[in-house]
C-alpha cells in the first residue's frame, strides 16, 4: 500500500482544514516545498497536492506551487482543486503533475471528463469520490449531490478509469480512524478497482488495518501535522 501525504494549499501556504470547512484553517508551514523535500527524504514517492483556493473559485490557482515542488523533487505529483477546463488541466500537466485529481467534473460535465479520458488516458486521472454518508459531494465538499457511491465508480470504471481516492467527509481532519466499513464495502464490490482511502487516519494502526482491507493507498494529512504519525514511523511503514 503506497503512503501519499496530503499538501493543502491556501494562499500558497500548506495548510489543513476540518470537515471541508474553509473558517477551519490551520497553516502548518509557509513553504509547501520544504514540505515536499522532507517526505521525499524518508523514501515516499508519491503527493497529493490539493489547491484549495481553486476547489473554492472554480478554477486552478495554485500552479506555481505544483511547478516548484515537481521541478524541485522527484515525487510523481497528483493536483487537484478547481480544474474545470481544458486550459486548467493543460495548465495542470503542463506545470508538473503526473496525475490530475478530478471530482466535480466527473459528476457537472460529464462530456468534458470524457473527452480527458480520451485525450490524456485514464491512467492520468485521479477520481475523487468524496462522499456524506453515501452521496458523492462535490465543489470543495460545499455541495453534496443525490449520486451514490457505488454509481458514480461504476460508471467510471467502465470508461477505463483505474484509480479512485474516497474521502469520508464526516471523518476528515477529524483524527478519528477512517471509514473503513466503507472501503471493505466498495472494495468488495469493485475488487478490480484501485482505491486509495483519504480521511480519518490518526495513528499507524490505521495505515495496518487499510493495508488489511485491499486498499492500493491511503492520503494522510493531520495526522502526519500533529504527530499523531511521525516521520520515522512513516520511514519504518514504507519499507514494510
Amino acid at each position: 500500500m503506497q503512503i501519499i501525504p496530503a499538501i493543502d494549499i491556501i494562499d500558497g501556504k500548506c495548510v489543513r482544514l476540518t470537515q471541508g470547512d474553509y473558517e477551519q484553517k490551520t497553516i502548518y508551514n509557509e513553504n509547501p516545498l520544504e514540505v515536499a523535500l522532507e517526505f521525499e527524504s524518508i523514501g515516499i514517492k508519491r503527493l497529493h497536492l490539493v489547491d484549495l483556493d481553486g476547489a473554492k473559485l472554480g478554477k486552478v490557482v495554485n500552479y506555481k506551487v505544483l511547478e516548484k515542488i515537481a521541478s524541485k523533487t522527484n515525487l510523481s505529483i497528483d493536483f487537484g482543486g478547481g480544474i474545470k477546463t481544458d486550459d486548467d488541466i493543460e495548465t495542470v500537466f503542463n506545470y508538473g503533475a503526473d496525475l490530475a485529481t478530478i471530482g466535480s467534473i466527473a459528476i457537472k460535465n460529464k462530456p468534458l471528463f470524457y473527452s480527458w479520458i480520451k485525450k490524456y488516458g485514464a491512467e492520468k486521472l485521479f477520481l475523487g469520490a468524496d462522499v456524506k454518508g453515501d452521496k458523492i459531494a462535490v465543489g470543495g465538499w460545499l455541495e453534496t449531490t443525490d449520486v451514490s457511491i457505488y454509481d458514480y465508480i461504476e460508471e467510471y470504471l467502465k470508461e477505463g478509469i483505474k484509480y479512485v481516492f474516497c474521502t469520508d467527509i464526516s471523518k476528515d481532519g477529524l483524527l478519528q480512524g477512517p471509514s473503513n466499513e466503507l472501503y471493505k464495502n466498495i472494495i468488495t464490490k469493485f475488487p478490480q478497482l484501485n482505491l486509495t482511502a483519504s480521511g480519518g487516519v490518526s495513528q499507524l494502526s490505521d495505515l495496518n488495518e487499510l493495508k488489511k482491507i485491499g486498499c492500493s493507498g491511503a492520503i494522510i494529512g493531520k495526522a502526519i501535522y500533529e504527530g499523531r504519525i511521525t516521520m520515522n514511523q512513516l520511514k519504518q511503514f514504507i519499507k514494510c
